[in-house]
């Protein structure tokens, strides 16, 4: 279990607590522009932390699995149990998007104009 690196979410709490609107929207100065940019992110983060899970559980794959060797087989157990207990992607998200660890952009009318 301590063979791989913890990721930085770990330390986010993963119950959900309401968040101030007016934080939201004083990133954007849309709130449909702030929930576009949390969503596109949680589906990145739910994406990558996929990834990471199924990396790791392939390892743990075999050809012929009988029911003594699955039961068995703590290591697995354990990483299932860490990604259960880490938080959703959205409060990860939001956690991010009011820290400002979240990069995003507008695309202007000049900019669509000009790939045209």
């Amino acid at each position: 279990m301590s063979q791989f690196r913890k990721p930085f979410y770990t330390n986010i709490n993963p119950s959900i607590t309401t968040k101030s609107l007016d934080e939201i929207t004083a990133k954007t100065g849309n709130v449909y522009e702030s929930i576009c940019v949390l969503s596109k992110r949680s589906n990145q983060i739910s994406t990558q932390i996929k990834e990471e899970l199924q990396g790791k559980l392939n390892d743990f794959s075999a050809t012929v699995d009988t029911l003594d060797e699955i039961l068995e087989n703590r290591e697995q157990v354990e990483i299932s149990r860490f990604y259960e207990k880490l938080p959703d992607p959205s409060i990860i998200s939001t956690t991010e998007f009011l820290l400002g660890k979240i990069f995003f952009h507008r695309k202007t009318e000049e900019t669509k104009e000009e790939k045209k």
